[in-house]
């Protein structure tokens, strides 16, 4: 017979909710309203408790596993970066970089189109996410959104449609490369 030795503990995490913000908490779903913005989010919370005590979200869990315990932490950065981007937008920032073929880049729609990447005939397209912004200005493509997830998923949907396969990349340096993560360079 196998005896446990987790342990387990009481942990709970609280988070302040700025004046000019509307949280609602309604099980597990949160809501976060600013200046016209709106973020909504379901969390698959098993013994994670969340509720709204005045200006604070609080995240608790009574007798919680290692796994539990990372689930909050994660379920609370969630949580502020929805409040994060009610204030300002997640900036990702890609630069166009060609060495043999000159490419077009521009926004139609809902995508981003690539055109003559390394001399290819078919575009590529990429996919802009819902909620986010794309702007081109010569070589620098600027990617903004108050969805962290909505912003990053953008920008890696740009940069992977230019990646080169089958090729090596030390000739072929051509691509579409992030080089700036909501103000931190890479």
């Amino acid at each position: 017979m196998h005896i446990s030795t987790k342990m387990k503990k009481n942990i709970e995490d609280t988070i302040e909710i700025p004046e000019n913000m509307n949280v609602e908490v309604s099980g597990n779903q949160v809501i976060v309203k600013s200046s016209g913005k709106e973020a909504k989010r379901v969390f698959g919370l098993a013994k994670i408790t969340m509720t709204k005590e005045g200006n604070k979200i609080k995240l608790e869990s009574k007798n919680a596993t290692k796994k539990e315990a990372t689930l909050l932490g994660t379920c609370a950065a969630h949580i502020r970066n929805m409040i994060q981007g009610m204030k300002e937008d997640f900036v990702y920032k890609l630069e166009v970089c060609n060495v043999h073929f000159p490419m077009t880049v521009k926004v139609e729609g809902k995508t981003v189109v690539i055109k003559t990447f390394l001399g290819e005939v078919d575009d590529r397209i990429a996919n802009i996410v819902d909620g986010s912004k794309v702007e081109i200005k010569g070589k620098d493509i600027t990617v903004s959104s108050f969805n962290k997830e909505a912003a990053g998923q953008t920008a890696a949907n740009i940069e992977t449609a230019t990646k080169v396969t089958g090729r090596d990349r030390r000739v072929f340096q051509d691509g579409i490369f992030i080089t700036e993560k909501c103000g931190k360079a890479i």
